[in-house]
């Protein structure tokens, strides 16, 4: 019997891009072959919580589109791409048996499912060493662990400890892979369509604030659309609080979700823009929210399991309950504020919601309503198109009184939409 061909695996998880792809340079550092793999993991996609998909039908389809994107930019560059739909762990066992898997090359996670998942692989596969990047950080622990011994509770803390010592890295630049590999006679790609994901197709609501494609080839043309030529990054601290259209926010944030999109490239793009057209207090504005995006990742990997526990990290104990009728009332858009039902059907309608929002419905669920908060997170988690785990249960125990807000404040949904939609164009929008 033939000895099994040794080769490396590129496992794509949420960092699906190639601008600025740590393990894609690793890798192709290496002597050995390698092919590059995302799996498509079928139990994830029929998982529930709270009654709740892990994953819903919009997030599903910009993942698709993303994966899909990946597939034709890594062909370009001559690195043999498979993606496959089933169990990952399963997945990873029928390719040990036609080669003999020297390193996994992948993302470093730490978070709850993510480590599941890491764990099963490993199983199967218990002589594979494993080679991970912290992409999707901008800052490195290195750097956070050298300046913070614990992360603050209160964002400001963390915010002026990091930005007195600031230090970025520079950008991975991949090459071509030189000698092409074909993996095609012994594992082939599936071909995966929505339907296979347990999704109809549909189409995007056409008031929708987010009606953009998934993958890295229009993050970056929305990055530079953006940027340069809109220099709409002038104005962002203004607008940022808009409610309806496309260029009121960035919209960056479902793609750095998956990591189609790199904090890093956005903050040495931000520079770029401040050296040819100004800086001001919106240029500065936008690495602010990528600080507040940073802070929730932190806080996620200080914290561990407790992100997702009812006390959440503070260990407060407030009279939640869970009322059926209730949550569904929320989530149809059927309470007695016009303003929370119009970005519920929103939020419903298209999977997108924004930031003022978002605050709004949590508070309003969580303060008001007084439902577990973790219900309303994983209702998000299930619809948005940009779920993001350290962010979304960050910000819901941030809103809930239990995390990053010591202060505890209700929003006050009445005066939120006088200030931010006083001419009920968002409420019209979707109460008509």
């Amino acid at each position: 019997m033939s000895e099994k061909q040794k080769i490396n695996i590129l496992w794509f998880t949420n960092n699906l891009r190639i601008r600025d792809n740590e393990s894609l340079l690793k890798i192709q550092q290496e002597s050995l072959p390698f092919l590059a793999l995302y799996v498509f993991d079928s139990e994830f996609f029929q998982q529930k919580q709270s009654g709740f998909k892990k994953i819903g039908k919009f997030r599903a389809r910009f993942l698709l589109e993303t994966v899909l994107d990946l597939e034709k930019n890594l062909n370009e560059i001559g690195v043999p791409f498979v993606k496959k739909i089933g169990k990952t762990a399963e997945i990873f066992q029928k390719i040990a048996e036609h080669f003999d898997i020297e390193t996994i090359f992948c993302q470093e996670e730490w978070t709850r499912d993510e480590n599941i998942l890491q764990q099963k692989v490993t199983k199967v596969l218990p002589t594979t060493v494993w080679s991970k990047s912290y992409s999707q950080l901008l800052l490195q622990p290195d750097f956070i662990d050298s300046l913070i011994e614990k992360i603050p509770i209160q964002f400001t803390t963390f915010r002026q400890k990091v930005e007195k010592n600031f230090t970025i890295r520079e950008e991975f630049k991949s090459d071509k892979t030189e000698k092409k590999q074909s993996f095609e006679s012994k594992i082939k790609s599936d071909d995966i369509n929505l339907k296979m994901l347990g999704f109809e197709d549909f189409e995007i609501h056409p008031s929708s604030a987010f009606p953009f494609f998934g993958g890295e080839t229009v993050a970056l043309k929305r990055l530079n659309a953006y940027f340069s030529e809109t220099k709409n990054l002038s104005t962002y601290k203004e607008t940022r609080n808009g409610m309806t259209g496309l260029d009121y926010s960035s919209k960056f944030s479902a793609w750095l979700a998956n990591g189609s999109l790199s904090p890093v490239s956005v903050y040495h793009e931000i520079k770029k823009y401040e050296a040819e057209f100004g800086s001001n207090e919106s240029t500065y504005w936008l690495v602010f929210e990528l600080l507040w995006r940073e802070f929730f990742k932190y806080v996620s990997r200080e914290h561990q399991d407790k992100t997702f526990r009812l006390k959440g990290i503070l260990g407060k104990e407030y009279p939640f309950k869970h009322d059926e009728n209730v949550i569904q009332d929320w989530i149809q858009g059927k309470t007695n504020s016009d303003f929370i039902n119009a970005n519920m059907l929103e939020i419903k309608q298209t999977g997108w919601m924004s930031n003022r929002g978002r605050q709004n419905v949590a508070s309003y669920f969580c303060k008001i309503l007084n439902q577990d908060w973790r219900i309303g997170a994983h209702y998000f988690e299930e619809m948005l198109i940009d779920y993001d785990v350290h962010s979304n249960y960050g910000n819901w125990m941030y809103l809930a009184g239990v995390g990053n807000d010591p202060r505890s404040r209700t929003f006050n949904p009445e005066k939120q939409a006088e200030q931010y939609d006083n001419n009920h164009q968002f409420i019209n929008l979707w109460l008509q």
